[in-house]
C-alpha cells in the first residue's frame, strides 16, 4: 500500500489529510499548532495519524504542507540580519519607495519599518541600461568593498540588487558568486533570480523580503525533513507556494518568499476540487479559521492570479492567487476604544492561551465565545468531545463587553458576530464588485473552522443564494495541499508595440519555456505530465499598470496577439468600466508557467435517496443576532446525514472540524459526495 499526505498548518490547529492510494479511504486528524516549532505539530500529528491506523512510515508516498513560516517572520519582524549590495545611486530606494502613504485619511499612520538599515546597504560601481545594454562595467575593487563592509557587520543574508538586472543579470550573477565565495554559509540571493521584471523598488523589495526570511525558512524546512526522515518517512516534503502549487525543499530554500500565502492558496486549490464535484463552477471561498478569514473568487474554478500581493505592507513580486486577508477568526479579539467603538479584530488570541472559552489562560472576548455564549457551537465540548470547553469563561469574556456597553450578555455577543460578519463582507466585495464581478452570480464555499459557522449571514448580505459546504471543511486547505502540483512561474520584461516584432517576442517565450522546463526536470516531474501556459501583460501606451492575457502555447504570431489584444480591451472594459480600442497597445511582460498535471482521485459516490429524514440529536436555545430572540434549536451530526438528506433552518449541524448555522428561511441537502448544499433564505 502507498498513502498521500496532506498537512495545513494553521495559527490554531494542524490539520492532517491521509488518502489511501489503493482503496481511496480517507482517514483526518486535527493537532494543535506548535507556534514557536511548526515542525513539532506536523511530525506528532503524523505519527499520531500512523500509529492509529497500523501505517508503517515507509508506505508514506507523498506528503505536502502549507507553511506559515515565511508569513510570521515578515509579520512579527523577526527574519535575518540583511546587507544589500546594488547599484551606486540607488542605496535609499527601500526609503524612498514609491512615496505612497499606508492610508490616505491617516496623516499619522507608519510606513512599514525598513528590513536593511542604512549602514547595511552599499553601492557598487556598475550600470545597465534598461535594453540589457553595459553602460558601466562592474568594477572589481568597488564590489569587493561593498561585499567585504557587509560582511563585517556579520549579516546572515545578502541582497544583491542592480539597476536593470532583469534585462541582463550578468553583473548580478558576478556579484552573487563573489558574496558566495567570501561567505561559503551566507544565505545569498539575486533579484533576477526571483523576478526578471521592471519596477525597481518593487523588485529590489522583494529580494530583500527573501532574503529576510530565507535562513529562518531554510532552517525550519531542512529541520523537518530531517525530523520526518528519522520517523521512517523515505521521501522529502513538498511545500506549497503562494501560487497554489507544490515545489521541493530545494527550490523553496532558493525561493522562500513564494510560501508567504501557502496555507490560504492550498484551500483554493481544495475548494476548486469540491467545486467540481458540486457542479457549482463559479465560487467564491470564504477560509475562515482561528486567526483570520481568505477569501477569493475562482470562475470555472480557475482562480484569478495576481503577479504581486501587498503582505504587512510591503508590496511582493511574485505569482500568488488572487487571496484577500482579514483578521477576522475565531481567536479574534472584540474590543472597545476610547469613544466606546465596538471593534472585532485583527488581534488575536491566536492558538495560546485561546480563546476563554478553552481554559488556557485567555480571558478577552472571541467571536468563538460569542458563539458559545450564543448557543451556536456545543457547550460542552469542541472537536467532537476531544477539547472540553468551560461556557462559564466564555460568558465571563463576553460580560465585560456587555457591562461597558450596558448591554445584556447575548446583546453584547451578538453585536460581536455581526462586526466579524459585516468585516467578511466587505472583504468579499474587495474581491469580487470592486474587480468588476457581482457575487450574486457565485455560490460561496464555506470551509476552516469557523467558515460553516458564519457563511449563510455572509450570503444573506451579499445577496448570494448558495453555501456550499465541503464533507471536512475545517481540512480543506490539508486536502488542497494533498491535490496540488508542481508549479513554477518564469517572466520577463520587454516592451513591444502589439503590431510588430513577433521574432523577438517568440524569442523571449523560447527563452523562459527552457527555464521551465529545466525546473520541471529538477523536480522530478515526469515528462509526460509537463504542461506550459503562455501569457503576457499589456497595457494601453502612457499606463503604469497592466492586465495579464492568456497566450495560446506556439502561436506567436500576428493573429495570435491581436486576438489577445482584443481580450485585453474586454477585460479592461470589465475591471474598469471602460477601454480605448483606438489606443496603441504594448505588452510589458511575458509569461510562462510550468506546472504537472492535476492528481486524480476517485470521491466515494453515494446514491441519493428521496426524502431521508435525520432526527436531531438535541434540542438547544439558540440566540439569532437576525431576529433577536432564543430558539429552541435542533443539533444535528453531520455523519447521521445520508444523501438527499434535508434540514431545515433554523438548525445547527455539527461535525468535529466545524459547525455550520442554518437560519430560519435556509435549507440544505447532503449531495451523493456527503457535501452540505445550501439554500440560503433571502428577503
Amino acid at each position: 500500500m502507498s498513502y498521500r499526505l496532506g498537512i495545513d498548518v494553521g495559527g490554531t490547529f494542524t490539520d492532517l489529510y491521509l488518502l489511501n492510494e489503493s482503496n481511496y479511504q480517507v482517514e483526518t486528524l486535527k493537532v494543535a499548532s506548535s507556534p514557536d516549532d511548526p515542525s513539532r505539530a506536523i511530525v506528532g500529528g503524523v505519527t499520531t495519524l500512523l500509529e492509529r491506523h497500523s501505517i508503517r512510515p515507509e508506505e508514506v508516498a507523498y506528503l505536502s504542507h502549507g507553511t506559515t513560516v515565511a508569513t510570521n517572520t515578515i509579520l512579527q519582524q523577526v527574519g535575518a540580519k540583511v546587507g544589500l549590495v546594488t547599484t551606486s545611486g540607488f542605496r535609499d530606494l527601500l526609503e524612498i519607495g514609491r512615496q505612497k502613504r499606508p492610508s490616505v485619511y491617516d496623516l499619522f499612520a507608519d510606513k512599514p519599518p525598513v528590513l536593511v538599515p542604512r549602514y547595511l546597504r552599499q553601492e557598487v560601481i556598475e550600470r545597465v541600461g534598461h535594453d540589457g545594454s553595459v553602460l558601466l562595467t562592474l568594477d572589481a575593487q568597488s564590489l569587493e568593498s561593498a561585499v567585504k563592509a557587509v560582511l563585517d557587520e556579520g549579516i546572515e543574508a545578502l541582497a544583491v540588487c542592480f539597476l536593470h538586472a532583469y534585462a541582463n543579470p550578468e553583473h548580478e550573477r558576478q556579484a552573487k558568486a563573489l558574496a558566495k565565495k567570501r561567505g561559503p554559509s551566507l544565505y545569498v540571493c539575486a533579484s533576477h533570480e526571483l523576478t526578471a521584471e521592471f519596477r525597481e523598488y518593487e523588485r529590489f523589495l522583494t529580494t530583500v523580503l527573501n532574503a529576510y526570511v530565507g535562513p529562518i525558512l531554510s532552517g525550519y524546512l531542512l529541520h523537518l525533513r530531517e525530523n520526518l526522515h528519522q520517523l521512517g518517512l523515505r521521501i522529502d516534503p513538498y511545500i506549497i507556494q503562494s501560487n497554489g502549487g507544490l515545489m521541493s525543499v530545494t527550490s523553496a530554500v532558493l525561493n522562500p518568499i513564494r510560501t508567504a500565502l501557502s496555507g490560504p492558496s492550498a484551500g483554493v486549490v481544495g475548494a476548486a476540487y469540491v467545486a467540481t464535484l458540486a457542479g457549482s463552477p463559479n465560487i467564491i471561498t470564504l477560509d475562515m479559521g482561528g486567526t483570520s478569514t481568505d477569501v477569493s473568487l475562482l470562475r470555472d474554478t480557475k482562480p484569478r492570479m495576481q503577479s504581486a500581493q501587498q503582505m504587512a505592507g510591503y508590496p511582493v513580486r511574485v505569482p500568488t492567487v488572487a487571496i484577500h486577508t482579514i483578521g477576522a477568526g475565531g481567536g479574534s479579539i472584540a474590543w472597545i476604544d476610547d469613544a466606546l467603538g465596538f471593534h472585532v479584530g485583527p488581534r488575536s488570541a491566536g492558538a495560546v492561551p485561546g480563546p476563554a472559552v478553552y481554559g488556557l489562560g485567555g480571558d478577552r472576548p472571541t467571536v468563538t465565545d460569542a458563539n458559545v455564549v450564543l448557543g451556536r457551537l456545543n457547550q460542552e465540548a469542541l472537536l467532537g468531545g476531544a477539547m472540553p470547553i468551560r461556557k462559564e469563561l466564555a460568558a465571563d469574556s463576553i460580560r465585560t463587553l456587555a457591562d461597558r456597553l450596558n448591554m445584556t450578555l447575548e446583546q453584547a455577543a451578538a453585536g460581536v458576530i455581526r462586526i466579524v460578519v459585516s468585516n467578511m463582507v466587505r472583504a468579499v466585495r474587495v474581491i469580487s464588485v470592486e474587480k468588476g464581478e457581482d457575487p450574486r452570480d457565485f455560490a460561496l464555499m464555506a470551509f476552516g473552522g469557523a467558515g460553516p459557522l458564519h457563511a449563510t449571514a455572509v450570503a444573506k448580505q451579499l445577496g448570494i443564494r448558495q453555501v456550499i459546504v465541503p464533507p471536512a471543511p475545517g481540512l480543506l486547505c490539508a486536502l488542497g495541499a494533498l491535490l496540488a502540483v508542481p508549479r513554477m512561474e518564469y517572466s520577463k520584461t520587454r516592451v513591444f508595440p502589439v503590431t510588430e516584432d513577433y521574432g523577438g517576442l517568440a524569442e523571449v517565450f523560447q527563452g523562459l519555456a527552457g527555464q521551465a522546463r529545466a525546473w520541471l526536470k529538477r523536480e522530478s516531474v515526469p515528462r509526460e505530465a509537463w504542461r506550459l501556459e503562455y501569457s503576457v501583460d499589456m497595457r494601453y501606451v502612457g499606463q503604469n499598470h497592466e492586465l495579464t492575457l492568456p497566450l495560446p502555447e506556439g502561436r506567436i504570431d500576428r493573429e495570435t496577439v491581436l486576438g489577445t489584444v482584443e481580450g485585453f480591451h474586454q477585460e479592461h472594459n470589465k475591471q474598469f468600466g471602460y477601454s480605448s480600442p483606438g489606443n496603441p497597445v504594448q505588452i510589458v511582460t511575458c509569461r510562462v508557467v510550468a506546472r504537472g498535471v492535476e492528481t486524480q482521485l476517485h470521491p466515494t459516490w453515494r446514491p441519493v435517496e428521496e426524502g431521508p429524514i435525520a432526527a436531531p440529536r438535541a434540542l438547544r436555545p439558540v440566540y439569532f443576532e437576525s431576529t433577536g430572540e432564543w430558539v429552541q434549536c435542533p443539533v444535528y451530526l453531520r455523519d447521521d446525514l445520508v444523501p438527499g438528506a434535508v434540514v431545515k433552518g433554523p438548525a445547527i449541524i455539527e461535525q468535529t472540524d466545524s459547525t455550520t448555522v442554518l437560519y430560519h428561511d435556509d435549507s440544505t441537502t447532503m449531495d451523493g459526495y456527503g457535501t452540505l448544499i445550501v439554500d440560503v433564505g433571502l428577503p
